[in-house]
């Protein structure tokens, strides 16, 4: 069969990043199959760039992978919705091709993606195995094929698979073929992605990693995640940086260690980020990321109130939040606090305490951002709901974003623009850019109640 790989992404702010979860599934799929990659992050017509694909090559299967449900930015989530449709019609104007949708952004609602997109079927989840099994179903004539974790359309309606599918052992999947990727990810950016384990153990009540990749977090051989990243530098020119995609790098510590160590070992030189959690991090974990490379990390930590962290079922306390950054400022990581701004259950008050404790802490850098809820993308009741309290705390941002000099408001445009991030890399700064925008204005010493 011939199968046409879409990686649907065009966000680049506030980077372009590289498509690691479609390569992945690719990677997966058997020799005997034509694999195409077509890549629409760069490109400006992508409904017609698509469209002179598939007369080209007509495909037998389009596989299309969804990223987000959500703008990067958290600025909204219609126009990722809109996009990903016309996707889907541009496929079916042109091409007689089984749609087939998968990736992070469709796993989160599969059931409401399947009714909005109307492909023909639906992977949500891992897609590695999943994607192999259907494509073995559709060469031998199976018109409801049955794979665990499988939606489908037949007719008006639609149908999932019961059972659940096996989490993978992520040791034995193949390495995603670099070769593939654009070249203006690396001359542009200068980041590449790479995954040392899957899943994550935390309960937060409204992250939808688990359901992608589940709670038992499986970890890959140490030895195997730096024979990829030394693979990358020998491979791919330009590379400057790369980002640890993990959803918490530090879970298990034992885990990070190890990694660490064998960076160390190979005497990487390569900075690189990557997500933590205040838990389970402590400064002999931090000394070894700084000696194998690391130049910062990126905390969900969420709110700055003990009682939104409850409620939110972090795990974790403003109390771990500080100790965290004290032991990233005593091991010199930069460290950069994600605020998720109006979550269900806030008041304007605990926006307010949040602000509040963001300034008393003073770390290197700090992103605030407005909750917005995927369920609202397509329960127009729910985001109405929602819109009076969210546009507060918006105002509420822009009216003191002059206070926050160092901080990233993507909402208020403040560290935030394309042209910001044009001028940065003009400059030649690789990594994530929060490492570099937070230098331009001097630090608060100071908290001020707003």
């Amino acid at each position: 069969m011939k199968i046409a790989f879409v990686s649907g992404n065009q966000e680049k702010m506030p980077d372009a990043v590289v498509p690691i979860g479609l390569l992945y599934v690719l990677a997966a799929c058997p020799e005997h199959h034509t694999r195409l990659f077509w890549d629409l992050c760069f490109e400006e017509e992508p409904h017609t760039f698509l469209a002179e694909r598939l007369q080209e090559h007509t495909p037998d299967v389009v596989a299309i992978g969804m990223r987000n449900i959500q703008n990067n930015d958290y600025t909204g989530t219609s126009h990722n919705l809109q996009h990903y449709k016309a996707l889907v019609q541009t496929v079916r104007r042109h091409s007689d091709a089984v749609v087939v949708v998968g990736g992070g952004g469709f796993s989160v609602m599969p059931e409401r993606l399947m009714r909005w997109l109307e492909p023909d079927h639906g992977i949500a989840g891992e897609g590695e195995q999943a994607f192999v099994d259907l494509i073995a179903a559709l060469e031998r004539g199976e018109t409801a094929p049955s794979v665990p974790g499988l939606h489908s359309r037949r007719g008006d309606s639609f149908v999932s698979v019961a059972e659940q599918p096996s989490f993978l052992d992520v040791d034995t999947l193949a390495t995603p073929d670099r070769s593939l990727v654009d070249p203006r990810y690396y001359r542009w950016h200068g980041i590449d992605s790479i995954q040392t384990s899957r899943g994550c153990a935390m309960r937060c009540n409204y992250c939808t990693y688990p359901a992608i990749e589940g709670r038992r977090v499986r970890s890959r051989s140490p030895e195997r995640v730096v024979d990829e990243w030394e693979q990358i530098l020998r491979e791919r020119p330009g590379v400057e940086h790369i980002f640890v995609v993990d959803a918490v790098f530090n879970h298990p510590p034992s885990h990070a260690r190890a990694v660490c160590d064998a960076l160390i070992a190979r005497g990487n030189a390569l900075p690189w980020t990557c997500y933590a959690n205040p838990l389970g991090f402590d400064a002999r974990l931090a000394a070894k990321m700084a000696a194998a490379g690391c130049a910062g990390m990126e905390i969900g930590a969420d709110s700055g109130c003990d009682d939104v962290l409850g409620w939110l079922a972090k795990g974790f306390t403003t109390a771990h939040i500080r100790e965290v950054h004290q032991v990233a400022v005593d091991a010199g990581l930069k460290d950069c606090y994600t605020f998720m701004l109006g979550t269900p259950g806030e008041t304007l008050d605990h926006v307010r305490r949040t602000l509040d404790f963001v300034v008393d802490m003073d770390p290197f850098g700090a992103i605030l951002m407005v909750w917005v809820d995927d369920e609202g993308a397509l329960d127009h009741e729910m985001a109405a709901r929602h819109r009076g309290f969210r546009e507060q705390v918006e105002e509420l941002l822009r009216e003191h974003s002059q206070r926050f000099p160092r901080w990233i408001i993507p909402q208020a445009g403040t560290n935030f623009t394309p042209r910001l991030f044009e001028a940065l890399r003009r400059r030649g700064l690789v990594g994530p850019l929060w490492q570099h925008v937070t230098m331009r204005a001097p630090r608060l010493t100071a908290p001020a109640r707003v």
